[in-house]
């Protein structure tokens, strides 16, 4: 396996700090949207993002010089290491400091009122994600990338092997046939929400 990041850490483990800057500023150009992009939708915090993708980074200008390809991509341990570090910040916002927890006013739902919704939630993602398992398996493919995975339509052409007319056709089916599917689940979901 070739990694299309060689070039790059052939420069980062170069003794020359000039073509190490290089190297490093053409990895950041390559990978710093899809670094940050992953810390912000795993924290939802700018600043945090930005934190992460520093630290990720940081790693990197350390960890090029030696490493060992044929593995795993370069770009597959960068996200690697922003995932984890990641979870570390969001395992450290669970952390209590205090031995006094104050009380504060709880506005939210109580309990048993969080349980319904949750049961209906639920009963309404088995419903959909059981009208989707029916469909046909490009169709199904074609609701997936557009839907959960938010790819754009040249994208999901380019992944299906299939022009863009094409996979609109099985976009625009794949949805008719969920409508079709989820028709017979209507009563199920509108008495779930009532």
């Amino acid at each position: 396996m070739i990694d299309p990041d060689a070039d790059i850490l052939t420069g980062l483990a170069h003794i020359d700090p000039l073509v190490k800057q290089q190297a490093m500023s053409n990895l950041m150009q390559r990978h710093l949207h899809a670094i940050k992009s992953l810390a912000w939708y795993m924290l939802g915090d700018e600043m945090i993002a930005e934190d992460i993708t520093q630290d990720t980074f940081l790693r990197a200008w350390k960890q090029a010089p030696t490493w060992q390809s044929g593995n795993a991509k370069f770009s597959t341990w960068l996200h690697r290491v922003a995932k984890n570090l990641c979870y570390d910040r969001l395992r450290k916002r669970t952390e209590i400091y205090s031995d006094n927890i104050p009380d504060l006013a709880d506005s939210a739902q109580n309990a048993q009122e969080q349980l319904i919704t949750q049961e209906h939630q639920n009963a309404q993602r088995n419903i959909v994600n059981i009208a989707i398992e029916k469909l046909p398996p490009r169709q199904k493919m074609a609701i997936t990338l557009c839907h959960y995975q938010n790819k754009s339509q040249t994208e999901a052409a380019q992944i299906m092997d299939v022009n863009v007319r094409a996979y609109e056709s099985l976009l625009a089916r794949g949805r008719q046939n969920l409508r079709k599917n989820l028709k017979h689940h209507k009563q199920d979901i509108i008495g779930d929400l009532s």
